[in-house]
């Protein structure tokens, strides 16, 4: 799994000119899931990305986690996370998992990320047409990959 962690301000997801979800300060947490990402990849995330120490303190240092600080989760599928850029100029999504593999995965992903963090994560809608907007604070960006966990 591999997934790109944004501090937030604010962010939501919009489908259909509808808001799905929205958060306040917290973590925009876009997810890519392939075909060989299983419960050791969501387990190490959950813990990776609810411990992750990316929010100040009050000495404005970042010592604090989004569970340290009450903070919310929003979670949006994004499976171009996985995209291959080495031989042309269109990528291929091949390493991609399909709807059938992924879907199971993200939801797992979501339930256990919001038992990790004691309340419901926010999500998009996997394989919707989604409009994520965020103010991104800091900038703060973490990208993590389960496949280089060393």
């Amino acid at each position: 799994m591999r997934v790109v962690i944004q501090r937030t301000a604010h962010a939501s997801v919009t489908i259909g000119g509808q808001c799905k979800s929205s958060i306040g300060k917290g973590m925009l947490v876009l997810v890519g899931i392939e075909d060989a990402d299983g419960e050791d990849d969501i387990a190490y995330l959950c813990k990776k990305i609810t411990n992750l120490r990316i929010f100040d303190d009050e000495n404005g240092v970042m010592n604090k986690s989004v569970t340290d600080t009450g903070g919310d989760i929003l979670v949006v599928s994004q499976f171009t996370l996985h995209a291959s850029t080495r031989k042309g100029n269109r990528p291929s999504y091949i390493r991609a998992a399909k709807p059938e593999t992924a879907i199971p995965l993200y939801e797992e992903f979501c339930r256990q990320l919001g038992q990790a963090l004691g309340k419901d994560v926010m999500t998009g809608e996997f394989g919707a047409d989604m409009k994520v907007e965020l103010l991104n604070d800091g900038p703060v960006t973490i990208c993590i990959d389960t496949k280089n966990k060393e």
